[in-house]
């Protein structure tokens, strides 16, 4: 399931400074909430990581070991050891462990390239993570927090719905 075309375009033209802004408070808060996101990757933790959601006009490179995501646009994104690219929404229900991601990779809804083991060490390492989006981020909605979360619950119910 794509991301409505509306939201796309309102996202893909935001500042990649606020783009940035916002991501890197969003990976500080699941590392807050998840203080051993990374611990299961090893040696695979100093690799680059890149998350390219196909219905944006941004990829987000990931280095486990220096805990940071730097938010760019398609055609900035350096060179990365493993990248994976697909539907955000998509992107985020596997960060969830929500759906299969076999499944999702064999149907080509997914494209993984480069280093394969590190992207299992990765997906492995979340599949024990227990994100929870709706409510790992509801903190940053300060005083809106448990309409945040309610709201985000609901988008979640129906993007899986669209992805089923």
């Amino acid at each position: 399931m794509l991301l409505p075309r509306p939201l796309s375009l309102v996202i893909n033209r935001m500042p990649i400074a606020l783009v940035q802004r916002l991501v890197d408070q969003v990976f500080q808060r699941a590392l807050q909430q998840h203080p051993d996101l990374f611990d299961r990757l090893g040696a695979e933790a100093d690799k680059y990581f890149r998350f390219t959601p196909a219905d944006l006009d941004l990829s987000f490179i990931v280095h486990p070991a220096g805990r940071t995501i730097r938010a760019c646009r398609k055609k900035d994104a350096p060179a990365a050891h493993a990248n994976i690219s697909g539907p955000l929404l998509t992107l985020l229900a596997l960060l969830e462990g929500r759906i299969d991601g076999d499944a999702v990779f064999f149907s080509r809804s997914l494209t993984v390239t480069g280093d394969m083991q590190a992207m299992l060490a990765l997906r492995n390492g979340l599949d024990d993570s227990g994100f929870d989006l709706p409510s790992d981020l509801a903190g940053l909605a300060g005083p809106f927090a448990q309409p945040f979360r309610q709201v985000a619950e609901l988008v979640r119910r129906r993007a899986l719905a669209g992805l089923g």
